[in-house]
Order: structure tokens, then C-alpha cells, then sequence
């Protein structure tokens, strides 16, 4: 059996995101995790149905996870079947990160209760359940993870991936041309290089 690397995409990516991954570790199977589900409580079961029907075909499973699709990965209590994972611009902390929006759209914690759901000038929707979940189902992640993080992120700030990452052993490493998306040239460049050196 090969090892597996599994490739977990962000909002609006694609399992086709995975192709480029291929190159870089010949020696392994590569496929990417193509959910269809879009609230926490639902990719929870998605991908850990995913990931153990995998396991079990695989010597081992390497996760590669991109934004959302990292705290998605990280929900689905997946732990013991990774051996290790690379998270690129992921979002590590949901709760920070719709509190940010709320405090964007200045929306308060209880126009949000009692509205259930508010429509953000940037098109997101803004969930009580959602962030009602998030607060109830506190992520535990207990593998050893690599993080590349781009210093031009504009979603996620990087005291709240340097906090993550202390508190998880996590290895970060900060790209001064990145953004949240990685897509030019110079950034996919970086990426590789990034990936080529395994830990």
C-alpha cells in the first residue's frame, strides 16, 4: 500500500485543486476531497466518512488542506487516521474569524439571535447556528502540522495563526508576497518549495 495524500479545498476550490500536488510526491497516491456539504455540521460527517473509508487502502494518509477546508478537516475528528498535514492560509480559528465579520457589519451578538440569519454586505451569510456550533464543538487537533501562512492575508490575521500554531507545535512559515489565495506565479513557486521541504 501507498501512502495517500488528501487534498481538502477551501470555499469555492475544487478536488481538481489536487492535480498540482501530484509532481511533488511521485511516490504516493494523490486525490482530492471533492465535499459537497457546506456547514460544519455536515462536512463533519462528509469527510470523516471520507477519510475512513480511505485509511484502510492506504499505508498512510498525509492531508494537504486549503482556508476553510483546514478547519473543516480539523472538525471532522479525523486525528488519528493523519500521520501529518499541511495547512495552507488555513482558517484555524471560525469563531475569531465571524466575530471579524460581525464587528465588520457592525452586527451584534444579539441582532444575530434574534435574526438567525443576516446577509453580509460581502455576500456571506452570517449564522447564529453557525456560530452557535463553532462555540459548542471546539476544535482538537493533535497532529503534527506545517502551516504556510501569506503576509498579505487579508481574512485571516497573523497573530490568530501564530496563536494556533504555538499552541499546536505547529510549524509556520510567512511568505512576505502571499495572500490568503496562493495563485501567482511566485506564490505557486514558493508553495512547491515550501512542500518539497518534508517533515
Amino acid at each position: 500500500m501507498r501512502d495517500l495524500i488528501l487534498y481538502v479545498h477551501g470555499k469555492g476550490g475544487s478536488s481538481a485543486e489536487s492535480e498540482h500536488f501530484v509532481p511533488l510526491f511521485p511516490d504516493a497516491e494523490v486525490i482530492g476531497l471533492d465535499y459537497k456539504t457546506s456547514t460544519p455540521w455536515d462536512t463533519r460527517t462528509e469527510i470523516r466518512k471520507a477519510v475512513e473509508e480511505l485509511k484502510d487502502k492506504h499505508e498512510s494518509i498525509i492531508l494537504i488542506a486549503n482556508s476553510i477546508g483546514a478547519y473543516f478537516s480539523m472538525n471532522a475528528g479525523i486525528d488519528a487516521m493523519i500521520r501529518k498535514a499541511y495547512f495552507i492560509s488555513p482558517v484555524v480559528d471560525m469563531e475569531r474569524l465571524i466575530l471579524d465579520m460581525m464587528a465588520l457589519e457592525n452586527v451584534s451578538e444579539k441582532e444575530l439571535k434574534d435574526k438567525g440569519v443576516i446577509k453580509a454586505s460581502s455576500g456571506e451569510e452570517l449564522s447564529w447556528e453557525y456560530l452557535s456550533y463553532v462555540r459548542d464543538h471546539p476544535v482538537r487537533w493533535a497532529v503534527p502540522t506545517r502551516i504556510l501562512y501569506g503576509c498579505h492575508d487579508s481574512l485571516i490575521p497573523f497573530h490568530t495563526v501564530a496563536a494556533f500554531s504555538n499552541a499546536h507545535g505547529a510549524e509556520l512559515t510567512a511568505f512576505e508576497e502571499g495572500e490568503h489565495w496562493f495563485h501567482t506565479a511566485a506564490q505557486m513557486r514558493f508553495l512547491d518549495q515550501w512542500i518539497a521541504e518534508k517533515f
